[in-house]
């Protein structure tokens, strides 16, 4: 495994290497344009990198690029071929992770203790998806027509896969994308945020460095007009999208034009449920951590800390308390528990839902702005935030934040607290805390989320599916579910 002074001289080396060009059938180029942009580190404000800003044009030379390698030499290989080209994938991103850990800590402000945490995640979603390269299969079904006719469904990839993801996890998310489209034969134009689009472009490099044929993954940085290119590109059979609700709904209409398959995982403002009987000491981390994680820039983050009346004032008070001993800082300080938010525009988007709960009545206990830091100072940081007395009307309990803010709302029984729950437009996630099993059950059965933590919070793992109910999207990520997202089932009838 590289010693972090390798990973350190490797990131450094990347960084100097001049202008973060795409990769299109193998090698790097630059915008057909020639327009740039620069990447921000948000921890100083300053310019990390210059990177290509690719338009429609560099789609169409992406898309052709992924077409031609599907119908070409991706195409030949066999399950077991690309099985054991996932694994020495593993393999390489093991070898450089914490090359890609510190760019994505550089580039989106994500900690480094958070950043190398995620290194079994990422590994493991790789060799999960190897796995499932090896078990794709159709089956045998006997029919009622008249003679020997023989049925049978054989499972094929869905063609070009157009992979847009966001900037609050730059490599885990591209790998959810990557991995269950190369597992299924499938060819991939990724195309990451360009707030956070240096670690896509190592793994792209690090992806031919494992043997994956050029244009089978190819990467398209650059603006909104990228990702909208993509996502309406008639030669692209499917979008797979982790982002906004008002950026999938866009996708959706721009899919209109082929009727491409799509998976969209979208944004959440989810309930997390703390009943009186729960054990509160263990609690209180937990619902700290399902917000202010990565600063709160998580989908399924608990938003909404919905605490039964009888504990309500204690519980948010030690939520807040351990809020404010938090470490905010510097994320490449490997002791730091948070990081800034990913750019100033976010910065000022947060502020403002800041100054919504104050002026809405809600009562801030602790976090906000730093002290002497307006919107617009270098340094994208916001202090763990929780606000009390929260009413369901009000907008920091409505509408997805993305930053690291509590809204603690009180509730009085199960019937009541579940109701409430699902008044909101999103079903991403959900959390219950109690020792009662009949409560558990009647709080998992009555949550209208695609996810549901019991005593637990954000427990995440390859074989187990994530996705969302109403404006959280659909389509499922990880486990079966998610393969079957890239396959077309074919019938087949032969008269003997």
């Amino acid at each position: 495994m590289m010693s972090f002074n390798d990973a350190l001289r490797e990131k450094q080396t990347f960084l100097r290497e001049g202008e973060k060009r795409l990769l299109i059938d193998g090698q790097h180029v630059s915008a057909a344009s020639g327009q740039t942009f620069t990447s921000i580190n948000p921890a100083t404000g300053r310019v990390i990198a210059t990177v290509s800003d690719g338009d429609a044009v560099d789609i169409d030379r992406a898309v052709a690029s992924a077409r031609k390698a599907f119908e070409g030499p991706w195409s030949r290989f066999k399950p077991a071929e690309r099985q054991a080209l996932l694994l020495r994938l593993a393999d390489v991103l093991d070898e450089h992770y914490e090359e890609l850990a510190s760019l994505d800590t550089l580039d989106m402000g994500a900690p480094l203790l958070r950043t190398r945490a995620s290194r079994e995640r990422a590994v493991g979603l790789i060799r999960y998806y190897a796995g499932l390269a090896m078990s794709i299969h159709g089956e045998t079904i006997p029919n009622s027509v008249p003679g020997d006719i023989f049925s049978y469904t054989v499972k094929e990839p869905v063609g070009v896969v157009g992979a847009i993801t966001p900037w609050n996890g730059p490599l885990t998310l591209a790998l959810w994308k990557i991995g269950p489209a190369l597992a299924t034969g499938c060819t991939v134009v990724l195309k990451p945020a360009e707030q956070s689009p240096l670690s896509s472009l190592r793994l792209g490099e690090l992806c031919l460095e494992a043997g994956l044929p050029p244009g089978v993954l190819n990467v398209v940085t650059g603006r909104g007009g990228a990702g909208a290119a993509l996502a309406a590109h008639h030669d692209v059979d499917k979008i797979a999208f982790t982002g906004s609700t008002r950026v999938g709904q866009k996708i959706i209409e721009a899919s209109a034009g082929n009727i491409k398959r799509l998976s969209l995982e979208l944004g959440g403002k989810s309930p997390h449920i703390i009943f009186a009987d729960a054990d509160l000491d263990a609690a209180v981390p937990v619902a700290a951590m399902a917000v202010f994680a990565n600063s709160g820039q998580i989908c399924s983050a608990g938003t909404r800390l919905f605490v039964q009346e009888a504990v309500y004032d204690e519980f948010v008070e030690k939520v807040a308390a351990f809020g404010n001993a938090l470490r905010v800082g510097d994320p490449a300080d490997p002791d730091m528990q948070l990081g800034p938010l990913v750019s100033e525009q976010q910065l000022t988007r947060v502020a403002g839902y800041l100054r919504a709960g104050q002026d809405e009545g809600a009562t801030l206990l602790g976090g906000g702005l730093p002290a002497g830091q307006s919107e617009l100072s270098n340094g994208f940081f916001v202090r763990p935030t929780v606000f009390a007395n929260v009413r369901d009307e009000m907008r920091i309990a409505r509408e997805e934040i993305f930053g690291p803010v509590i809204s603690a709302l009180r509730f009085s029984d199960a019937a009541n607290v579940i109701a409430r729950a699902n008044t909101s437009d999103f079903g991403l996630g959900g959390g219950v805390w109690t020792r009662s099993l009949a409560t558990a059950q009647q709080v998992t059965r009555g949550l209208r989320t695609g996810s549901v933590w019991v005593n637990c919070y954000q427990a995440m793992d390859p074989a187990v599916p994530f996705g969302g109910y109403k404006m959280s999207g659909y389509g499922r990520e990880s486990g079966r579910e998610h393969v079957e997202e890239f396959l077309n089932t074919k019938a087949v009838w032969i008269n003997a």
